[in-house]
């Protein structure tokens, strides 16, 4: 009997590179990722490690990148509008090409590109070539036209998305998905269909599911033209005045398979990858993880490099903050287990009481916390970490006996409470909150790592690892090598032995140290910088930390039948919507939206298709069409009352600690690059307030007790005044100083009409403009405020800086400061930096234009907010009030007073928050509010 003998499979994978770059580039929305150095790496990044995946698993032998050439195409020469509402390729993309160039080089992959044809092209011809000669060809892209070359030897590998893995579409996948009788029927669809994304017109009136169905009777775009006379109406009348744009439309769709290029299967041969080359990229990428899973221990060497990055010129520099550029260091690959440290276990009385002992002779030292959880305020402290000097640390374990734990704290207690000891950490309010469970206050200077980073850096990350890699070459242990990763089965840090977690502990507290030796001195490097660190950010850590302690009461029952009412408006909406449908659907789910609005309702779409083919439904797509149709109002109510439920009404309860009855939530100091305050858990910043319904919410905050009432005091027009200082434009600053309505002026002004003449309308639309300004509002964008047309809106815009010109010169100055310099200021000098602001992308350049209008302004109300919040802590300390200052929203500050001591504080709180930033030439003006709920109050 013969043995049968089986020949290896040969495949071939053929990578489209620009759909994966765009792809990967737009992956994560605007999240975009920087290096140190302010060179965007997203599209580097997605598309490396989409390759290098592909690689990992499918273990290709042959295998190609295949690139458009620059030369224009026959598509381009032939037919003008081919592409022509495609944006211009985004600057970054440009930078980053040549570097994705020389990692594929590294990788030892052939790259390929055919002069006068698309990558398209090129890799539609190579597949059909090489599956004629036994290969096995898998296309990896994204893009759905590849679905014509689909045959038996020839499949898509189309890469995952936010975590999937990647699918494989051969026949059987096209056919279902196109619903056609065999591939090459993608072509007559899109013949027919169009496609928006490559300007191919198509037939109108014909879309996605007619497309099919005509095909079925007719087979191809020529069959269908033949048999015109079959159709009917409307659509009968648009094939008929579009025969030619849909010939012309499939010979733009259509693949072509004939290139000239020939390649031998040693020209698609890989070669296994040059690690050393990779590690120098990678290296001066600073890709860190990624360069550790691709290349493991050989990443961990520090390469000597010393070239630049591909056509970046400038950007390594402008745009960022030179004192901390050279800070960041060449080195790479250091690591606990390659750099000398001792890391101690401090355990019995008497080792604490040497401990305490030691560092009370310091000037200052560094600590760190650890922890059961993240909840700083409903934890338990395993233990803590101390440093004084560079590699060397020391942990005190806490027991889980909470008992013998506060009896360990008291033996430290006087050490952090000395407040001639000045203390670090990195987010050190959390430190202070965990150590608040146990009556210590945390006394002394305080320097946070985080917040000085924040401070010089304020749009980059500020988190210790990124820190430690960046300024340090350091990586430290991660937080999954000891409990695992997030998720049902992480361990807690009680379960981890005490000789692992000192590591961990001690190495926190040691590059924590290491950090502020780096910082410091940076900080410094500019005075204003200096400043606002110590006396804006660093005395606010200590105010936030007591306001999160001291949280907000919450009126539980009145939340309960907030609900109630809530799901009773849902219900009633759901049954009109359904009524006027037709039919009953998941309103919470797009797709079904979108058909039931689109399709059987045949409401006009007035919107772009999403990636995917679906009809967008998204607040900004329903808001064009809201007056086109009842039911769009009523969708878009449904949503804003389902939200208002979920998020605050059924959600805020929830959140209640159970320790003390209250509602914490955590203020973010280094988030907002502007320097404004955010919150989390809740986030109380975006309870909406332009709603009757939304309002209702602020109900729900109640005094802690009868003897109390809630004060919020808000400043009147803060960023306003703020530009009429900023501008010094006369006309703002006597309109604020003399008390005339700012909005009424404006009114007058740009209506040409006297101020007793204005009416509401035309008040609210000046409003509109005051605050618009601010942002850089164009005509269009007023237009889409108001019920002004465009034109107007430009009539009025011009009439604007016609009345205050000395805004327009300060705007236009900003804009000119910033392409100079790389950055805007505040009042106080806190910089906002700008590395796009001379990009040769429009849009791009124009988010940064508006950045350099805003940031100032908004980062001078930033600061001043939080001077004022300074500077009523320090009077309500001085005079020992019981009252408490318990959030801070947008301009806004909510106090929880004991009623006898309100008339007195309401006016010292009025005094410091008008007074807070001496030297404006506009007057501040703060308004006071009371009641039994933040609503009444406010």
């Amino acid at each position: 009997m013969e043995t049968a003998i089986f020949m290896p499979t040969k495949e071939l994978f053929l990578i489209d590179a620009y759909a994966l770059i765009f792809r990967a580039y737009y992956a994560l929305g605007k999240n975009f990722l920087y290096n140190s150095k302010g060179l965007n790496v997203t599209a580097i990044m997605g598309f490396t490690r989409t390759m290098h995946n592909l690689i990992e698993v499918e273990k290709p032998s042959h295998m190609a990148v295949v690139f458009d050439h620059k030369s224009e195409t026959f598509r381009s020469q032939e037919f003008q509008y081919y592409k022509a509402n495609r944006d211009e390729t985004p600057e970054d993309i440009k930078i980053s090409e040549p570097i994705i160039r020389e990692i594929i080089k590294a990788y030892n992959i052939p790259i390929l590109e055919v002069e006068g044809y698309e990558a398209d092209d090129v890799i539609g011809t190579i597949a059909k070539d090489k599956a004629k000669e036994g290969y096995t060809v898998y296309m990896v892209t994204p893009d759905k036209d590849f679905a014509q070359l689909v045959e038996e030897n020839i499949y898509i590998w189309k890469p995952g998305r936010k975590g999937n893995t990647h699918e494989i579409l051969g026949i059987k996948e096209v056919l279902e998905k196109w619903n056609v009788s065999r591939p090459e029927q993608v072509i007559d669809v899109l013949a027919l269909w169009g496609d928006s994304v490559d300007n191919i017109p198509g037939i109108p009136g014909i879309g996605k599911k007619t497309a099919p169905r005509l095909l079925k009777k007719y087979d191809t775009v020529e069959g269908l033209l033949d048999h015109v006379e079959e159709l009917k109406g409307k659509q009968k009348e648009n094939v008929e005045n579009n025969k030619q744009q849909a010939l012309d439309s499939k010979r733009l769709a259509t693949i072509i398979t004939d290139v000239p290029i020939k390649c031998k299967d040693s020209d698609l041969k890989i070669d296994p990858k040059n690690e050393k080359q990779l590690a120098e990229i990678f290296t001066e990428l600073e890709f860190r993880t990624l360069g550790r899973q691709i290349l493991g221990d050989s990443f961990s060497v520090n390469t000597d490099i010393g070239r630049e990055s591909p056509d970046t010129g400038q950007m390594n520099l402008f745009g960022s903050n030179e004192a901390t550029q050279e800070m960041i260091t060449n080195e790479a690959g250091n690591h606990i287990e390659n750099t000398t440290h001792d890391y101690s276990l401090v355990k019995t009385t008497e080792e604490i009481k040497e401990l305490v002992n030691q560092l009370s002779k310091e000037d200052s030292f560094t600590f760190d916390t650890e922890t059961t959880g993240l909840n700083d305020l409903y934890t338990e402290l395993v233990g803590i970490s101390f440093t004084a000097e560079k590699g060397k640390a020391w942990y005190v374990p806490m027991p889980e006996n909470q008992e013998e734990a506060q009896e360990r704290i008291e033996l430290l207690k006087p050490l952090f409470e000395n407040d001639s000891i000045a203390k670090t950490g990195q987010n050190i309010k959390f430190d202070i909150n965990v150590l608040s469970l146990y009556g210590v206050t945390v006394k002394g200077d305080l320097f946070d790592t985080m917040i000085a980073h924040y401070v010089l850096e304020p749009d980059k990350r500020h988190n210790m690892d990124y820190l430690a890699e960046t300024f340090l070459g350091y990586t430290p242990v991660a937080i999954k090598d000891l409990i695992g990763k997030k998720g049902k089965h992480q361990k807690s840090m009680r379960s981890v032995p005490e000789n692992e977690i000192v590591e961990y502990a001690g190495e926190d507290a040691d590059i924590t140290f290491q950090l502020k030796e780096k910082l410091q001195p940076a900080l410094k490097q500019s005075e204003a910088s200096e400043t606002i660190f110590r006396e804006v950010e660093m005395p606010l850590v200590p105010i936030l930390a007591k306001m999160e302690q001291a949280g907000v009461m919450l009126d539980k029952s009145f939340l309960n039948d907030f609900s109630k009412e809530l799901t009773e408006e849902i219900i009633e909406i759901q049954d009109y919507i359904f009524s006027k449908a037709g039919v009953e659907f998941n309103l919470d789910s797009p797709k079904q939206l979108g058909e039931v609005l689109f399709d059987k309702m045949e409401i006009p779409y007035k919107g772009k298709k999403t990636k995917t083919g679906q009809y967008s439904t998204s607040e900004a797509t329903l808001t064009r069409l809201d007056g086109d149709h009842e039911i769009i109002q009523k969708v878009l109510e449904y949503r804003q009352i389902a939200k208002l439920k979920s998020t605050y009404v059924d959600a805020l309860p929830e959140l209640i600690n159970p320790r003390t009855g209250r509602l914490h939530t955590t203020f973010q100091q280094a988030v907002a690059a502007t320097g404004r305050l955010s919150s989390t858990n809740p986030n109380l910043q975006n309870i909406p307030i332009r709603t009757e319904r939304g309002r209702k919410v602020r109900k729900a905050f109640i005094p802690r007790d009868e003897n109390h009432t809630l004060l919020a005091v808000d400043y009147s027009q803060i960023e306003l005044r703020l530009v009429a200082h900023l501008s010094k434009d006369e006309t703002m600053i006597n309109a604020f100083n003399e008390g005339v309505d700012i909005h009424t002026l404006t009114a007058s002004k740009v209506f040409n009409v006297s101020e007793d003449e204005v009416t509401r309308e035309m008040r609210g639309n000046a409003k509109t403009v005051n605050f618009g300004i601010i942002y850089g509002v164009s005509a269009y964008g007023l237009s889409q405020q108001t019920n002004l047309s465009r034109s107007e809106s430009k009539e009025i815009i011009d009439n604007y800086f016609a009345t205050y010109p000395e805004l327009k010169k300060y705007m236009d100055g900003n804009i000119d400061f910033a392409r100079t310099n790389g950055y805007v200021e505040t009042i106080m000098g806190r910089r906002r930096y700008l590395p796009d602001i001379n990009s040769n992308n429009r849009t791009v350049r124009g988010h940064a234009e508006r950045n350099a209008i805003n940031a100032p302004v908004q980062g001078s109300a930033a600061d001043l907010v939080k001077l004022a919040m300074i500077k009523i802590n320090q009077a309500m300390e001085k005079k020992q009030f019981s009252s408490l200052m318990t959030l801070q929203v947008h301009d806004e500050l909510l106090f929880d007073v004991q009623k006898d001591e309100l008339d007195e504080l309401q006016e010292i709180i009025i005094t410091n928050m008008e007074e807070a930033l001496p030297g404006l030439s506009v007057k501040m003006k703060a308004e006071a509010g009371t009641g039994d709920n933040w609503l009444q109050a406010h």
